[in-house]
């Protein structure tokens, strides 16, 4: 029985690369472009809402309210991560995949049309549930079609939408600034866009097939799962000896077994460090540039999104594809390694070398530097081994956990940034950052390398487990029933 399980894993470790993995990229990647416009527009939509409506005639106004509406999203996305990771590990990925891009339709129409900040903070939070949710089911998605040789690159294409995304709400809010358009209605229109590509993933998801992965350990189902390999593998893939085979693991066994809290540790906890200091520079990156320029209020707005968008593109971009292009090849564990060490020192030398924040052009060249290897690193391969080190049974669950606490240190770093700045200016809040990569870097040390390697091999301790509770409930002396 667990050769007949194997077949099928085997089948999809081995599988050329077809059209159908092309159709999965862009299903799963079109949420992430989503994710990733939802998340960063609001830093440019709240320094409009800032002005319309009088949150900046003081600084604790400032501070509080701004602070909140650019990272509520955030905090919520932990609910959503760790709530959806969850339940696609007990009824599938299939039955729950697209529902929460139906949040995200929702949340982005609703906060366009927020009446004041208290509306707009809980429809930001709504948006936040189905961005968390978006998280552990396309990395594990992905994750569990693709084979052991491109699962890197597949998955980081998957996230690497994030940075198209990033550039269309730049480019969006540039344009619109520029036109001349009341305020009120710029914001409110970029927001609602969010809902556009949100709405096409709805179609496109629910026609993806359920996991062969999870069909056929997890669910019982190797004929189903074989089945579904036969159809998109466009019959070149026929998984032989189809049998009933279950391994799945409890939750309790799962966060009570050493390897996986380790491995929790490492992945969680290098994700929360490094979105603490990503989502902090790069959601308030409006209010850097125009620190940087010397300049306060709308007129420099323009300006700050415009070297926002340049930086972005001719940094982080490049990064992003290069480490799916490479992955595979230098290593997922050693890419986030070299990722945080360089992006580190760039936070670094911004913090202490003098006058480098009020100094356009040097500081453009190393805030790009660590926009590249943040990129080139851990923003892309925190998601991709977090869907690669947990067991199919728990796979959501730990992807899920990772990110929510991911984005629990995004909120902080997105909270917490303003009230920095203001304490410390630019400078120190950098510091700061260049003291998180140093420990995602040692959390990093905890995780084993994954390139090249299949996902049965990488969590064999789910059979482990499996067999010592076997063994235990063998052993146990029968109790008599009483007559």
């Amino acid at each position: 029985m667990l050769n007949a399980a194997r077949s099928v894993s085997e089948a999809l470790d081995e599988a050329p690369l077809s059209r159908f993995h092309t159709r999965a990229v862009v299903t799963a990647g079109l949420g992430f472009f989503t994710d990733a416009y939802d998340l960063f527009i609001i830093g440019t939509a709240s320094a409009m809402i800032a002005k319309e409506w009088g949150l900046s005639k003081s600084a604790t106004s400032l501070v509080n309210s701004i602070g909140l509406i650019n990272s509520i999203t955030l905090i919520s996305a932990f609910i959503g991560a760790f709530l959806f990771g969850r339940i696609a590990d007990v009824v599938g990925r299939k039955k729950i995949y697209g529902l929460e891009a139906a949040l995200m339709v929702f949340g982005a129409l609703a906060s366009a049309f927020s009446p004041n900040v208290i509306w707009l903070v809980v429809f930001r939070f709504i948006l936040g549930i189905g961005v968390g949710g978006d998280y552990p089911m396309s990395a594990v998605l992905m994750s569990e079609f693709a084979n052991r040789r491109s699962r890197g690159r597949l998955v980081g294409l998957v996230f690497s939408m994030q940075a198209l995304g990033t550039v269309a709400g730049y480019a969006a809010g540039l344009a619109l600034v520029s036109t001349g358009m009341n305020t009120d209605y710029v914001w409110r229109i970029l927001l609602a866009l969010g809902a556009v590509p949100a709405g096409a993933v709805i179609y496109l998801r629910r026609r993806m097939p359920e996991s062969p992965r999870f069909q056929a350990r997890v669910a019982g189902r190797p004929e189903q799962a074989a089945a579904d390999i036969q159809t998109f593998s466009e019959g070149v893939l026929r998984p032989t000896n189809a049998t009933e085979h279950h391994v799945r693991i409890r939750f309790w066994q799962f966060i009570s077994t050493p390897r996986y809290l380790l491995y929790l540790l490492g992945t969680a906890g290098s994700w929360f460090v490094f979105d603490y200091a990503y989502y902090g520079n790069s959601v308030s990156a409006p209010l850097i540039y125009q620190s940087v320029l010397g300049k306060t209020g709308a007129k420099s707005l323009p300006e700050s999104l415009a070297l926002a968008l340049i930086v972005f593109t001719v940094a982080a971009v490049p990064g992003y594809y290069l480490a799916c292009a490479f992955m595979d090849r230098i290593g997922h564990r050693l890419l986030q390694l070299i990722g945080f060490a360089f992006m580190g020192l760039a936070f670094l030398l911004l913090g202490v070398i003098p006058n480098v924040t009020t100094t356009v052009a040097p500081f453009l060249i190393l805030f790009g530097i660590s926009y590249f290897f943040a990129e080139f690193g851990p923003n892309t391969t925190t998601f991709v081994l977090s869907g690669e080190l947990y067991p199919t049974s728990q796979r959501t669950t730990g992807h899920g956990i990772s990110a929510g606490i991911a984005k629990v240190g995004a909120f902080i770093g997105v909270y917490l940034f303003p009230v920095i700045k203001a304490h410390f200016g630019v400078a120190g809040a950098l510091k700061i950052s260049a003291g998180f990569a140093a420990v995602g870097f040692l959390l990093t040390m905890l995780l084993p390398e994954t390139k090249q390697r299949s996902l049965d091999e990488l969590s064999a301790e789910e059979q482990v487990v499996v067999e010592a509770e076997r063994t235990v409930a063998a052993a146990a002396p029968v109790v008599p029933s009483q007559p």
